[in-house]
C-alpha cells in the first residue's frame, strides 16, 4: 500500500468496511485478480481518484470552453418559455457551469468504472494464462509426485517455477496456507480453490482434495488429469487452427479480391462517366481496407490462446 492509498484509505476507509455485500463481486474479482490492495483501501482508492480526475478535467474543460466562447456559438432560433429569455444574456457563464458540471459527471464515472471493471479484467487474463498452462503444469507435477515427493513439497516446487505462468501462483498460494497459516493441505487446496478465477484450477483442485480425503492414489488421480487436459489441450488447438484458416480466407476473399475488384470497377465507372472525384474509391481505400484489416487483427488476437 503506498502513501496515496494510504490517504485515501485514512479519508474513506471507515465508511468503505460497510460495503462489503454491496460490492461483493469486486471483493470477489481482487481476490481472484490476486491483487495485493484490500478491499477497503482500493474502493476509497477509487473513491478518491473518480473525485480527483473528474474535478480536474472539468476544471480545464470548463476553462476551455470559457476562454473560446463555446456555449456562446450555440444559438437556438425556436419558441422557448418566457422565463428563459433574460438568462439569453448570461449564456456564456451558464454555458461554462453546464459544461464543468458534465464534465465532472463523466470523467469521474469513467474512473471510478474503470477501478470497478479493472479486477474483473485481470481476473479473465488469469483464467486464460492459467487454463493455457494448466496442461504442463500438469504433468510436472505428476513428474514430481511419481518420484515420491509429498504432496505439499510438490505444491511448493511448482510455486517455484515460473515457466509455468499463473498456475505456479495458484500453487504458491496453496503453498502460502500450508507454511504461513498452518493450514493442512486440504484447507489450503479448499482456499484456493475458491478464490481461483479459473474453472479447470478449480475442478483440478477439488478432484485432489477429494483424493486426498478418500485415501485415493493422488499420483494416478495427477496422471490421469494430465492425460485429460493434454488431450483437452490438442482439441482446443485444433479448433483455433481450423478457425484460423476460414478467417484467413475471409479475409482473401473480403479484404483482398473483394476491394480489388470494387478498385477496378469503381475506376472504370469514374472514366466512363468523368468524375474527377470518386469519393466511393476513396472510401474503399482509405477506410475500408485500413479498417477492416484492422478488425481482423483485432478478432485474431481476442482468440488467440495464451502461450
Amino acid at each position: 500500500m503506498n502513501s496515496y492509498e494510504r490517504l485515501c484509505f485514512n479519508l474513506l476507509g471507515n465508511r468503505m468496511k460497510g460495503k462489503r455485500e454491496e460490492y461483493a463481486q469486486l471483493k470477489n474479482d481482487l481476490i481472484s485478480a490476486r491483487l495485493k490492495t484490500p478491499f477497503e483501501v482500493y474502493l476509497s482508492t477509487a473513491f478518491i481518484s473518480s473525485i480527483i480526475v473528474g474535478f480536474c478535467m472539468a476544471v480545464v474543460i470548463g476553462l476551455f470552453s470559457w476562454i473560446l466562447k463555446l456555449p456562446a456559438l450555440i444559438k437556438y432560433k425556436g419558441a422557448v418559455p418566457g422565463f428563459i429569455v433574460p438568462l439569453a444574456a448570461h449564456s456564456l457563464v451558464i454555458g461554462t457551469i453546464l459544461i464543468t458540471i458534465f464534465s465532472l459527471l463523466i470523467f469521474g464515472g469513467i474512473t471510478y468504472a474503470a477501478f470497478i471493471l479493472y479486477p474483473g479484467i485481470e481476473a479473465g487474463n488469469r483464467q486464460r494464462n492459467i487454463d493455457a498452462t494448466l496442461p504442463y503444469a500438469i504433468n510436472y507435477v505428476t513428474s514430481m509426485s511419481t518420484a515420491g515427493i509429498t504432496p505439499a513439497e510438490v505444491f511448493r516446487l511448482l510455486g517455484d517455477s515460473p515457466i509455468y505462468g499463473e498456475s505456479s501462483v495458484e500453487a504458491r498460494y496453496v503453498a502460502r496456507e500450508i507454511d504461513i497459516f498452518g493450514r493442512d493441505l486440504v484447507d489450503a487446496l479448499r482456499l484456493v480453490s475458491a478464490s481461483t478465477p479459473s474453472k479447470r484450477m478449480k475442478e483440478f483442485l477439488q478432484g485432489a482434495m477429494a483424493s486426498i480425503s478418500s485415501g485415493g492414489n493422488l499420483t494416478e488421480y495427477f496422471r490421469i488429469k494430465a492425460d485429460q487436459y493434454a488431450l483437452e489441450n490438442r482439441q482446443t488447438q485444433k479448433l483455433f487452427l481450423d478457425t484460423l484458416a476460414l478467417i484467413s480466407e475471409s479475409y482473401v476473399t473480403a479484404m483482398v479480391a473483394g476491394t480489388l475488384f470494387l478498385i477496378i470497377l469503381q475506376s472504370i465507372m469514374s472514366v466512363i462517366s468523368g468524375d474527377n472525384n470518386p469519393m466511393f474509391l476513396y472510401a474503399v481505400i482509405y477506410l475500408m481496407i485500413p479498417l477492416g484489416s484492422v478488425a481482423f487483427v483485432v478478432m485474431i488476437s481476442t482468440m488467440t490462446p495464451e502461450t
